[in-house]
């Protein structure tokens, strides 16, 4: 991996000023450990942390932030935003918190977050069920459910399936609901998501966990396992689980295994 030094795309044509949407949740008492920002993945907004994982972390004495990408959630409207921009909101809100932060990012906002580790220097991050894409990944993605992913490749919406994202454990009308809520990346984010490279190498060599499920329905074992070897690691896996770990059943085991990693690492 390489970090370039010189980014004039960066400040002779930066993204254009949006609304972000922001959720903050403090601890009681005083804060033990640095802020931690989670990014969503493509399709969702930082309601998916507000469910459980936010208020579980402040209780562990991070104080919890989790972000909208522009576009998503109550963030404004971008429908022409790609990558880039994705990750200048990620760093700007970083850049913004009281102090040197941990950025945690899922599916394909891990890929986001990854890339914006090679802007800002944080203390540590974490990849959930990380989405890296590529060409490879998109023909996986495509493989294994056609009629959700083949249509994203040309400006439609991603549509994964319940049994992709959940265990059985969560009732289905939980599942339902998540479902409905699912909104959607750009066109042009989605299909360079397709196309994109590997990430740049972070900036200061911060801890970087990969955490993830063997059964997850869009990201293989052998993803976790790749993605997890370039920070010199191996992936921390929760069988059982889908692929949006902060929101099925068993969705606290993730979470405090990372907050358990941050206590040692950040």
């Amino acid at each position: 991996m390489t970090t370039r030094v010189i980014r004039p795309d960066e400040w002779s044509d930066p993204p254009p000023s949006v609304k972000r949407e922001v959720i903050g949740v403090q601890p009681e008492g005083p804060a033990t450990g640095p802020p931690v920002l989670f990014v969503p993945g493509f399709g969702q907004g930082a309601w998916v942390y507000a469910e459980h994982w936010l208020e579980r972390t402040a209780a562990r004495g991070f104080p919890a932030y989790a972000m909208s990408l522009r576009g998503h959630g109550a963030s404004g409207s971008a429908p022409k935003s790609g990558l880039r921009a994705y990750v200048h909101d990620v760093t700007q809100v970083a850049a913004g918190l009281p102090r040197q932060a941990v950025l945690i990012g899922h599916g394909a906002g891990a890929l986001v977050v990854a890339m914006a580790l090679a802007r800002y220097p944080v203390k540590a991050a974490a990849l959930v069920a990380p989405v890296f894409g590529g060409p490879l990944a998109a023909v996986t993605a495509c493989a294994r459910n056609p009629l959700g992913v083949l249509p994203a490749a040309f400006g439609g919406r991603l549509r994964p399936r319940r049994g992709q994202l959940f265990s059985s454990d969560l009732p289905a009308e939980e599942q339902r609901n998540y479902l409905a809520r699912r909104g959607r990346a750009s066109a042009r984010a989605q299909w360079q998501l397709c196309q994109v490279r590997a990430p740049e190498e972070p900036v200061g060599a911060p801890p970087v966990l990969v955490v993830g499920s063997p059964d997850d329905g869009l990201v293989s074992r052998a993803d976790l396992d790749r993605v997890a070897r370039r920070y010199q690691g191996a992936p921390l896996l929760f069988p059982g689980m889908g692929h949006d770990l902060m929101l099925d059943a068993r969705w606290a085991e993730p979470l405090d295994a990372i907050l358990d990693w941050l206590e040692k690492n950040a």
